[in-house]
């Protein structure tokens, strides 16, 4: 008997196209398996237009998901890692994690050029408080304007809402074949990503070992590695949607090196610190890393942006 999978996962058309990608990756990997992708609507795509930290956080963008999942409706769910709280419901796990994509953050104008090139008070569009705060550290007199919606949304809204440019996630761009002609790509050594930015996650029932088993092959060690840090990291500082907060692990040369930010809601407070060590170090790193930026105020700025 041919094996059947049902891949759940949001309905937007980056997510569509992201569950196709682990499709591809699961046929490689096993050519008779029969592959399905669901897609469910979250609560996070109903309110579309809400910003995130009045809606509760990113996890009502894996809520319905993850209920799918648990019940059975499901046997496993395609997400971005930076879309799921660090606290997973007890009956699932991480099953696997593909290569990682490109962390970067991309600024799109309405010209080619740089942060510095933008005109003086320029409009940027995002509802990021992570790249909110950034921004404004680097340029303080840019207005920033809330911006919610697809890929497809936000590039429109870029001319409907006459902003001077906007800030997206390169790897999306690059998952649904984007490449706009005024794109700048930001280095994340000067603007720090998302936790989980450019990673996807693999979501199952960790008693599951059929399909735990069928997702095996598809597990990248390395990304794991970054993923576990940037996780572990978040969840040791007790950062939350309210929080602007970035955290980027990257492997080089066999070591892991994971940078964290912490910062005040006008970008006039900063704090930045790193670590690196053993790959097999990556949670303790994590750790250490929030421990240090804590030791140094973090939680005081975290509390003056609730």
């Amino acid at each position: 008997m041919t094996e059947r999978l049902r891949i759940g996962s949001r309905g937007s058309p980056l997510a569509i196209r992201q569950a196709e990608l682990v499709s591809e990756l699961l046929s490689s990997a096993w050519p008779s398996l029969r592959l399905e992708i669901v897609p469910i609507k979250t609560s996070g795509d109903r309110l579309a237009q809400v910003a995130l930290a009045d809606l509760g956080g990113k996890g009502l963008f894996v809520k319905e998901i993850e209920e799918a999942l648990v019940g059975g409706g499901v046997d496993c769910a395609v997400h971005s890692l930076k879309d799921l709280p660090v606290t997973l419901p007890e009956p699932l796990t991480l099953s696997a994690f593909p290569p990682r994509d490109d962390p970067r953050d991309v600024l799109i104008g309405r010209a080619r050029g740089d942060l510095k090139a933008l005109p003086s008070n320029a409009r940027v569009g995002t509802s990021s408080l992570r790249r909110r705060v950034q921004l404004l550290s680097i340029r303080p007199d840019l207005q920033i304007e809330p911006l919610r919606g697809n890929i497809d949304t936000r590039l429109r809204k870029l001319n409907d809402l006459s902003l001077d440019a906007i800030v997206l996630a390169a790897a999306g761009l690059k998952r649904l074949g984007l490449d706009p002609e005024t794109a700048h790509w930001l280095s994340p050594d000067e603007f720090v990503p998302a936790i989980g930015q450019g990673i996807l996650a693999i979501e199952a029932r960790a008693e599951d070992k059929r399909v735990n088993a069928l997702l095996g092959p598809l597990d990248h060690a390395l990304t794991r590695c970054e993923a576990l840090a940037e996780r572990s990291f978040l969840s040791a500082i007790g950062g939350s949607c309210h929080t602007p907060l970035a955290g980027h692990a990257r492997v080089v040369e066999q070591e892991l090196r994971l940078t964290g930010l912490v910062g005040t809601l006008d970008g006039q407070q900063l704090l930045r610190d790193q670590v690196s060590g053993p790959l097999d170090q990556a949670a303790a790193l994590g750790a250490q890393l929030a421990e240090q930026l804590l030791g140094r105020g973090a939680d005081k700025l975290m509390k003056a942006t609730q």
